[in-house]
């Protein structure tokens, strides 16, 4: 399953997506260039909480895959590289939803459990 995803696909979803909701609402926004989102609509069209939504929006912003437009969103990427990139992904997720959705959950897990391993345990 691994060969589904190309590497540079890989990299960006290993440095950049950290749920299928987020990656939901980077792919709507691509979707939709010309409209502006606001986080209740978002939130509504890809099944997650405002809260959620309005972080991912702003980190998005942050690092320049959508812009603020007051209290909206819109698709605009840094540069036509990334850009590319994207419109992989969404290609990718389209015809190979399994492999990318297991990837971000294995990702996860995977932080989750380098996390644990620093949790203090108290002994027996």
């Amino acid at each position: 399953m691994d060969d589904l995803i190309p590497p540079e696909v890989r990299d960006f979803i290993i440095r950049h997506i950290d749920t299928v909701s987020q990656l939901e609402a980077l792919l709507l926004l691509r979707a939709n260039p010309e409209r502006t989102w606001d986080i209740a609509t978002t939130a509504n069209r890809v099944y997650a909480s405002k809260e959620q939504i309005a972080e991912v929006l702003e980190r998005f912003s942050a690092e320049h895959f959508v812009v603020r437009d007051g209290d909206s969103y819109r698709y605009q990427s840094r540069d036509s590289a990334t850009d590319a990139t994207i419109g992989q992904l969404a290609s990718i997720y389209a015809s190979h939803l399994i492999a990318v959705t297991n990837m971000i959950h294995q990702k996860s897990r995977s932080v989750r459990s380098f996390a644990d391993a620093f949790k203090l345990r108290k002994d027996p």
